[in-house]
Order: structure tokens, then sequence, then C-alpha cells
């Protein structure tokens, strides 16, 4: 876990890119050629904190920010969330509610987006769910769901699972910059 080199961190950074954001995919710390260990989720949301610091020390006049976490990185995007007053929007693709504590969501700070393949065993579906379910009940946001039929963890087919997700992404975040333009 915690790598920018699968699919579907590939994919959802250039879908990020192809709207016109300025975007960053990375490895978290002992990943990869990245320095560090494992640290439970402390040091890497440190890590993803510092990826945003960044971004917009580069893009100070950004009109918006969001952040996109897939498993793992859907964990610590969803916390960043909640400490980053200035994220106005989230994709969380294939969050693992059966592994990780999503209780700090209350109250989630903006609006996002929840995306699972039905075939997902590790992110069970009905673990999703029930998180999406706890969001639902908090008012001032609203939190889409989407499930992509017969998908893996991994979104493997392209055709049948990868490219679905990612249309309904682009769909879901041209929506919202559509909605705050007006």
């Amino acid at each position: 876990g915690g790598t920018m080199n699968n699919k579907v961190v590939y994919n959802l950074h250039y879908a990020f890119y192809n709207m016109g954001f300025t975007v960053m995919r990375f490895n978290f710390r002992g990943v990869g050629r990245s320095q560090g260990e494992y640290d439970m989720g402390i040091g890497e949301l440190s890590d993803a904190a510092s990826a945003l610091d960044y971004l917009q020390s580069m893009n100070q006049n950004s009109k918006h920010c969001w952040v996109a976490g897939f498993s793992f990185g859907a964990w610590i995007g969803m916390q960043l969330l909640m400490r980053r007053p200035e994220i106005t929007g989230f994709i969380s693709v294939a969050p693992p509610a059966n592994l990780y504590d999503f209780s700090f969501l209350a109250p989630c700070p903006a609006s996002g987006l929840v995306i699972n393949g039905t075939a997902d065993k590790v992110a069970p579906p009905k673990d999703t769910v029930s998180l999406v379910n706890k969001l639902h009940e908090q008012k001032g946001i609203t939190v889409t769901h989407t499930q992509i039929e017969g998908a893996d963890h991994f979104f493997k087919d392209e055709e049948a699972h990868m490219n679905p997700m990612i249309d309904h992404v682009s769909t879901y975040v041209k929506r919202r910059l559509g909605e705050t333009t007006r």
C-alpha cells in the first residue's frame, strides 16, 4: 500500500490533470524509493500535508483545493480534509472502512464522492455503505456514493471498471466546479 504506481492512483492523477488542476501523486514514506518507514498513518498524514503545502506554495491563487485518495490513501486524504479548511471537495476511492477508523469524519467539512467496486474483497462494499450512511446523517454536506458493478479493489478491468470509475470522478468534479462558478 501507499504507492503512487498503481493504475487507480495514476488514473485519478490524470483525471484531475485533464480538468486543469495542478496535481501531485507521491509514495508514502517507506514505499518505493521514498525514505522512512510505515508510521501507522501518523507520518503518512504529515507526508500528505507537506505535499499539499508544496502545491499551495506553487499555486497561491488557486480557487479550488481537492483531495483524492485510493484505499489507504483515501483514509489519509479524509484525515487531511479534516485538518485543512481550504479543501473544498474530496474523492475517496475504495476507502478501507473495514480496516481503519473513519469516525473522525464527524462532522465531515466538505462534500465529496465515495466510489467503490461491488466485488472489492479488500474493502468490502458493506463497510463502505456503512461509512457513507454515517456521512449521510450529517447536515450541510452532500456525500455522493457510486458503486461500480463487478469491480474489484483495483478496478482491474480497464473497460468495464477503471474507465467508468474515472468517468464518474470526472463528471462529479466538473459538476461541482460548475456549481461554484454560477
